[in-house]
């Protein structure tokens, strides 16, 4: 009698096989709406994924206050910090350029457009071009009305979007595809610059890394001989590897040529570069979370119960405003332990950054300095000159680099403290020249240097800015106080 049960169990089993197939791809799940390729509104998409649609809107809503301590974004206190505040120089080494007008801790997703529109018209004044990052409809617009959507003037180049959605961040249409639903990345310039690099395969879960790193990388906007934008934003990875985009090859590439050089440096008089939010550079070269395999999603969408389903959670936000429950995901220790860690690498790198940055201001000082000995008609070694530029440039890049990113050091601790280390040694190369030249010249510029950072920090911009005392970050070892005074200062 079991005989004859399990032959009558074993043969419902094959005409099961015979009925369903043998098929072992993964289940995908059944939309009771469809979702078109082109669909760019998140409402559409909410109605196939209303849990997911629910979490992508949360960004909307301010976090917890105190949780973080170096990236205060848009927190329960609604405060829209100034990073020219917490750190002061850099309002000098910024002046001439709209990130020394005004520039913001982003307050995430949501309001991805929303702080374009409201920030001051000199960080847009590129045009359409400055919504590369933003709108999930720039490849469309650049691929369909090319420069004139590029070159017209930002508050324009919104118009020209659907008007329902002109405000419309990062969404649903940027990281997945509806039907299969599956990750991916829409953005041209990542394309090109994973060509440029020979990244051609890619797993699930690089694609998970590749969905953030559309915008949470640096680039830069060409530009023609008279400084006009000349075509839409280039990742300047041209010497870089998959796992190894280090600042070496990025500052090699943004010097290789004339039309990476966006903007003029008010104090020194020099062309410059820029480096914006470089969290795929900097957490992708050999960090321990990469190497272990670790992607932006896991850390920054962990998964997450909503009732009986489980999903990944799309109010994106840093792992310490959510109590750190990504974390907990692989680590064992307590919220307490975890967020003493964090705080032991955030106050490093913030203490190094302090460093390097004023010594770059010292010695953006030195050359304003210099450039008047000069038009005095003070004689100057030009080889010396040119040996103390490149060094300043090497060291203002790197500072630009650490404080873009957006982790304070965390996505990759040792190569955070590797690139301040080297700005400060480049800066002081740069100072001992530069005093050199000017004792050359007959002058003394004292033991400090008067950096006078009230100036550039005072009536900024179309909302007449100025320094914000209680937003400042101070160095958390109390070493930078010991090497450069209030006075000196000039707050």
């Amino acid at each position: 009698m079991v005989k004859n049960a399990v032959m009558m169990l074993t043969s419902l089993f094959v005409a099961c096989l015979f009925l369903t197939g043998c098929d072992s791809s993964k289940p995908e799940p059944y939309l009771s709406v469809q979702i078109d390729q082109d669909e760019y509104d998140p409402e559409k998409w909410g109605k196939a994924y209303p849990l997911h649609y629910e979490s992508w809107l949360a960004t909307k809503d301010p976090k917890p206050v105190g949780k973080s301590r170096y990236k205060r974004g848009w927190d329960t206190d609604k405060v829209v910090y100034d990073k020219l505040s917490e750190f002061p120089f850099l309002g000098l080494l910024y002046q001439g350029w709209g990130f020394g007008i005004e520039y913001n801790e982003p307050r995430g997703h949501y309001y991805a457009v929303i702080d374009q529109i409201e920030i001051d018209p000199s960080r847009v004044s590129p045009g359409g071009v400055c919504l590369a990052c933003k709108t999930p409809f720039h490849r469309e617009m650049t691929e369909t009305h090319g420069m004139d959507y590029l070159t017209k003037p930002y508050l324009e180049a919104v118009a020209m979007l659907p008007e329902k959605l002109q405000e419309l961040g990062p969404a649903c249409y940027d990281c997945h595809l509806p039907d299969p639903m599956e990750l991916t990345f829409k953005k041209a310039h990542l394309e090109k610059a994973l060509d440029m690099i020979g990244k051609t395969d890619t797993s699930r879960q690089e694609l998970r890394i590749l969905a953030c790193a559309q915008c949470h990388v640096t680039y830069y906007v060409p530009r023609d001989a008279g400084m006009k934008v000349a075509g839409d934003v280039i990742l300047p990875w041209q010497d870089g590897k998959w796992g190894d985009i280090s600042i070496e090859g990025i500052i090699e590439d943004l010097l290789s040529d004339s039309s990476r050089l966006e903007w003029t440096q008010k104090v020194t008089g020099f062309k410059m570069p820029f480096i914006r939010h470089p969290e795929f550079e900097l957490f992708s070269r050999g960090s321990v979370h990469f190497n272990a395999g670790v992607a932006c999603a896991d850390c920054h969408m962990p998964f997450t119960r909503s009732g009986s389903y489980k999903i990944s959670d799309h109010d994106v936000t840093s792992p310490l405003k959510a109590d750190l429950t990504a974390c907990a995901q692989c680590h064992t220790q307590s919220k307490e332990w975890l967020t003493d860690r964090i705080f032991h690498t955030q106050d490093r790198t913030t203490s190094l950054i302090l460093r390097a940055g004023y010594s770059a201001a010292t010695c953006a000082r030195l050359f304003e300095t210099l450039h008047q000995a000069k038009d005095q008609g003070a004689a100057v070694d030009e080889a010396v000159y040119t040996e103390a530029k490149n060094h300043y440039i090497q060291a203002f890049l790197r500072v630009v680099f650490i404080n873009a990113e957006n982790s304070s050091g965390f996505h990759n601790p040792a190569e955070a403290g590797r690139v301040l280390g080297d700005a400060i040694a480049f800066s002081g190369k740069s100072e001992a020249l530069l005093r050199q030249l000017l004792a050359n010249a007959g002058m003394d510029p004292g033991l400090e240097v008067a950096l006078d950072l009230g100036k550039p920090l005072t009536n900024r911009g179309r909302a007449n800015l100025n320094f914000r005392p209680e937003q400042e970050f101070i160095d958390p070892f109390g070493i930078q106080e010991k090497l450069l005074s209030d006075e000196a200062r000039g707050l």
